[in-house]
Order: structure tokens, then sequence, then C-alpha cells
């Protein structure tokens, strides 16, 4: 991999949500590989955050990456609402307020590094470009948006945002527009839009060999405008099963579980850190995977909070005596777990999952196919690119049902056709034929690789 000199210095700008955290280390990691200072700005309880929950990425990459503190205002940080009919992070709302008060500390550090620096390259997440925009009135600066959603997903909310028809024939009805993100989102995703403007192009974490026609309408139509744009995922690093010899303990266990079942017998149940199922729904799940006979992994843990490691977090309760029933065949994690690895893993067949993006391509990186349970966001329409396009999915429920209780006969059957039946042997067919094209592109000349070497050659022009 060519090194390049140090005359350029990357600004690494996340959004403070997990997803978007760890998205943006990633990146982070990558760009450092080519050497490339990288320097990882956000409040310090979110760095803390983004280095506790490294997931795949190792201890050493980490020590090439510069984090820099800047303090914050003090912000609520409410507990969830499991029984909210809007699945939605509302909670998180207060820290993301907090974060616009980083607009002036962060134009400071950038006019410091501009000094230090032939040029300063901000990286920065697309709900981020508020904090950034002061970029503009530094000439040795320029600035690029990042996006951690698909480009389907994009698409749809900046078409629907105008009340217009998705631009790219689709075999199914789409998910409607509407429900999706709160007014008091819209209002902050609003403050973004003219800082947007002044980005020098984008990236995103998508590969172009299985969202072509998504890109395609993204730079054709206006969208993008001429700036340059570079699709360089999957993003994540070459992991195993094996690869996890830094974990801490605790991580341990459900690896030595999954080590000893059979290959592909194992459905792995995660909703992400978004996502606080009420009392009611978890007792429907419990009772459909024992239902099921098929071996699970459930990790069962409650949303994020906007600081997480503030105070007690709710133990939802499972059905009594499920854990003694269910004994070598499913396992409940309550604690981080190191979702890379468990889906890397040989005995890992499934993934039943709320099909937030950095799910989405980890489980098609892994060759996974997904039982779809779309929640909120962008995840209804990752639903309709993986299950009607992909066609490495079936749902759980359809959004349109989103208020509904799933009941745990309709988790029996999802559970059984994707884990137990000839229509799960071809969608793992086809998820583990989708998972080696994508690694292909990752890898050194492959599509992904070439694009991310483009953006490095073109910051450090």
């Amino acid at each position: 991999m060519e090194q390049v000199e140090a005359e350029v210095a990357v600004i690494a700008v996340p959004l403070a949500a997990q997803s978007h955290l760890n998205q943006m280390m990633q990146l982070s990691c990558l760009i450092a590989s080519y050497g490339v200072p990288v320097f990882y700005v956000g409040s310090a309880l979110h760095n803390r955050q983004a280095k506790a929950r490294i997931n795949s990425l190792s201890p050493q990459q980490l020590l090439k990456i510069e984090f820099h503190d800047i303090v914050t205002p003090p912000f609520a940080s409410p507990a969830p609402n499991p029984n909210s009919p809007n699945k939605f992070p509302a909670q998180l709302q207060p820290a993301w307020d907090a974060m616009l008060n980083l607009r002036h500390p962060v134009a400071a550090y950038l006019r410091d590094m501009a000094i230090k620096f032939k040029r300063v390259v901000v990286v920065h997440d697309t709900m981020m470009a508020f904090v950034v925009q002061d970029v503009a009135s530094i000439l040795n600066s320029e600035s690029y948006a990042f996006n951690c959603i698909s480009a389907f997903s994009n698409i749809s909310f900046i078409w629907g945002y105008q009340g217009k028809p998705f631009p790219v024939q689709h075999p199914k009805e789409l998910p409607p527009f509407e429900g999706l993100i709160p007014d008091e989102v819209m209002h902050f995703l609003a403050l973004q839009s003219e800082p947007l403007s002044y980005r020098a192009g984008d990236i995103y974490n998508i590969c172009r060999l299985i969202e072509e026609p998504y890109m395609e309408v993204l730079e054709r139509e206006e969208v993008n405008g001429n700036r340059k744009s570079w699709a360089i995922g999957p993003m994540l690093p070459t992991v195993s099963s094996s690869s996890i010899s830094n974990q801490p303990e605790r991580e341990y266990k459900c690896m030595e579980w999954l080590d000893k079942q059979e290959p592909k017998s194992v459905i792995y149940v995660s909703f992400g850190t978004t996502v606080s199922l009420s009392d009611e729904q978890i007792n429907e799940l419990a009772h459909g995977l024992e239902r099921s006979k098929v071996r699970f992994l459930w990790v069962l843990r409650d949303a994020d909070k906007g600081d997480v490691f503030d105070g007690e977090v709710r133990r939802a309760e499972l059905p009594e005596g499920f854990e003694e029933r269910v004994g070598g065949e499913g396992m409940v994690v309550r604690d981080w777990a190191p979702q890379p690895q468990i889906l890397a893993h040989a005995s890992t067949g499934g993934f039943m999952s709320h099909c937030g993006w950095n799910s989405c391509l980890e489980s098609i990186t892994m060759g996974v196919p997904i039982a779809a349970w779309p929640m909120h966001s962008d995840q209804p329409m990752n639903t309709a690119l993986i299950t009607d396009i992909l066609k490495i999915s079936i749902v759980v429920r359809e959004w349109k049902q989103r208020s509904e209780m799933v009941k745990a006969s309709t988790i029996e059957s999802v559970v059984k056709r994707l884990m137990a039946s000839s229509e799960g042997d071809e969608l793992r067919k086809r998820a583990e034929e989708l998972g080696a094209t994508v690694k292909r592109a990752a890898q050194p000349g492959g599509a992904s690789r070439l694009e991310l070497d483009s953006f490095i050659a073109h910051i450090t022009r």
C-alpha cells in the first residue's frame, strides 16, 4: 500500500450515534493506513464510546488515530421508551442538539490545524454539516460528506422529502416515506441543508457493484452536482471467528458457544443500538424462537441512551424458565457482542435484524441472509433493497404493519423459513455469492478499494 507524505491532515467528525461513530472509525482507520494523519473529533463522551466499541478493529489500528475531545454542554440522557409506538431513538435527540454547540470550537480547531498543515480535509457525517460549515472560510481546507446509509435509502429520503416518486423502477411497492423520521429530527436535518452545499465531494459506505443504479442517480441528478463521489464500502476489516484474541472476556462466551454448534445452524438475533422492544414483544420473540427449535444467539440489550455510560440500563424480562428450557439450543447475551465476528462464524446461518445499514452491510459482507424487521429511519428502505433487489432476505413484519405486535407464530414461521427450508438454502447461497463479490471489491485492486485509492490521491494531490 502506497504511503503518502503527511502534508495533509484529515479531520473526521462523526454523528453521536453508535452506527455513525463506528463507520467513521472504520473510515478513519482506512485513511490512516495510507499514512495520512487522521484526527477524530467529537465530545469526550462520544470519543470514549467510539473507542470502547471498536468491534472488528484492532487496538493497533486505533493507535494511528489521534482523538481530539471537545467540551460540550451538559445534556439530558433519558432512557429509551420501549412502549413507544414509534421506534425512532428519540432519547438521542438531546445529545444531537448539544452537538450543535461544537460549531465554534470545531472552527477554532480547524483554523489551528490549517496553520500546521498544507491542506486540511474535513470528512464529516452528513448530519454534522452544520458543525463543520466554517471550513468554507478557511482557504486551505475542504470538506467531504460521509454518507452512512445505502444509496438506495439516500435517494428514498431525498425524493421522498421533495414529494417525488422513486426515480428507479422497483419490483414492488416501496415503503411510504411518511413515518420514517419524526418532525423534530427533520428540523435537525434541515439545519444541515445549506452547510452541505459547501462540501467538495461525497463518500459512500456502499459497494458500487451492488448499488450501481442508485449511485448513478445520485451522480446524475444534481444531488452531488459537479462534486466528486467515491463508493468505498464495505469498510469492514477482514474478520473471522478466530479474530477475538484482543476482545474482553465477556465476548468470549458467545464465541465459545458458537464453536460448539453445527455449521450454518444458528440464527443471530440483534436489533442494534437504537431499538428497545416492549416486554410483550420480547415475550412473543422468546416463544417464537423456542418453538422454532432452531439454535439461536440473541443479543437482548436496551437501546443506547445519549450517554451510554450513564447509570442503570433496563434489563428486559424473559418468560419464566425460558433460558433453562432452551438450554444448549439457545444463548441470550445481555452485554455488548462482537457482531462482525458472530456473523463471520461458520455456525451462523442467518441474522434477524432491524436492518440498519451497518448491520446490513456486515451481513452482506459475511454472506449471511437476513430476516428483516425494520423499525425506523432508513431501515424500511434497506429492507426493500435486500429483499426485492438483492434477494437475500425475507421480511418478518412489513413497514405498513409497524404498529402491530409480531406474534410468536410469525416469528417461528420466519425462523424456520430462513434456517430450515429450501427457500432459506437459496437465500444463503445468494448471500454467500454476494458476500464474495463484495469482499473482492474491498481487496487491493477491487472496485471499492480503487475508489478509496482515488479519494486518497485526490486529497493528497
